[in-house]
This record gives structure tokens, sequence and C-alpha cells, in this order.
């Protein structure tokens, strides 16, 4: 059973009032529903489903445990870099460095150490400072177990896309806590498998990178990606 300081930090860094930044940001869905690609209560649980399976799992969380198992910061610099070089779209690059910044920044007001010093670190190098690697860290930092902060950073996805779904239009606050409830069995199912210590980056999500990659092309916008 988890500690109950623990289970409190979980929910203080997933409560959507916590000043990081998540709602900026979209990760595609402000995209597809656009193109036409989103529009149900259906195709988001499948959009949210997909980025789960082919982005988060086999990518974001690979990051997120290299970073958490870092011994020095210099290895963390070494796991942002790969984020960096890993990820083919300039939109999603510059995504993830927006909103992995913003969660640094808050965890070094709050006064961790290792957040602190990292974020001096990477000040002048703007390539740097991924998303999912700045959750390894700053989740470590505020004290969560490894398997604590993956189920805080795959959380967090599914609620920003479907908060994201929300407050365009495309469903109801209902219809999302149904999606919610049905993609969190299949985080369930994910977090019960731990990758290999070797596992490999991969990702394959090319609906949302393509509609990501549109973004500076459309007009009027509410998100960040």
């Amino acid at each position: 059973m988890m500690e109950p300081a623990m289970t409190l930090a979980l929910l203080q860094y997933g409560d959507s009032a916590f000043p990081a930044g998540g709602f900026a940001f979209s990760w595609g869905v402000e995209g597809l529903a656009a193109d036409g690609l989103l529009e149900t209560a259906a195709e988001l649980e499948d959009a949210v489903r997909e980025q789960l399976i082919y982005r988060w799992n086999s990518f974001d969380r690979i990051l997120l445990r290299r970073a958490f198992a870092a011994r020095a910061l210099d290895e963390i610099a070494v796991t942002d870099r790969l984020a960096e070089t890993a990820t083919p779209s300039a939109e999603m690059r510059e995504g993830s460095r927006r909103a992995g910044r913003a969660l640094l920044g808050i965890s070094a007001r709050l006064g961790h150490a290792d957040s602190i010093r990292y974020r001096g670190m990477i000040e002048d190098d703007r390539r740097l400072g991924h998303l999912p690697v700045m959750q390894g860290l700053v989740y470590r930092d505020a004290g969560l177990s490894l398997e604590a902060a993956e189920l805080l950073a795959g959380w967090t996805l599914i609620a920003a896309l479907a908060s994201a779904a929300v407050r365009l239009g495309v469903v109801g606050h209902i219809e999302a806590q149904h999606v919610m409830t049905h993609v969190r069995r299949a985080l369930e199912s994910m977090l019960a498998r731990t990758p290999a210590p070797d596992a490999r980056l991969s990702s394959f999500t090319p609906l949302a990178d393509i509609a990501l990659s549109r973004n500076p092309t459309r007009g009027a916008r509410m998100f960040a990606t």
C-alpha cells in the first residue's frame, strides 16, 4: 500500500491546479479536431490510447526511467539530449521543452535541490528541458518512487488530452470521464510490465504528429501544441 506522504505528493503534482502550465498543451488534440479527425468520444479514446501506447509507453516512459535512475545531473543531461535528437518533429520538440521547463521551474521555486541545480545547468541551452526527462528529475526530487512517477506521468497525459478535448468542445465533461476511465485500465496494464533496462526509444503516432506539424499554418489556436 502506498504511504500517505507519497499519495499526497501524487495528488499535489497531479492536480490540475498545479502551476506547471500543462493546460497550454493539447499534444495534437487541437490539430486533430481542426482536421476533422477527432469529433466524438470514441475518436478521443482512440487518440488517447494511441498516444499512450505508441508514444508514452515506448518513448516518454523510457526517458523518464533513465532520468529517474541517473546518478548525476550530467547523466540526466545526456538523456535530455537523447530526447532532443530522437524527436523529429520541431513542434513536438518545442512543446516538450516548454512543458518540461515549466515543470522544472516550479520544482526549483519550491526549493528542490536537484531541480535548482539542473535549471542552472541548462539555462543557456534551449535544446534541453524535455518533459519526460524533467518528470523523472522533478518527481524524484519531490520524493516519489519510480512507480509513482510513472503512474503520475501517464495519468497527466491522459488528463491533458481529455481536458483539451473538453475545452475545444469535442466532448462534454461526462464523456471525457468515461474516456479517462476506459484508458486508465490500459495505463494500469502497461505499468504492470516493466520495460527492459536496454529498451530502445520508439514512437509511432503519425496522425498526431502531422496535426502538430500543421500548427504553424493554422490561424487562431488555443493550445501551444
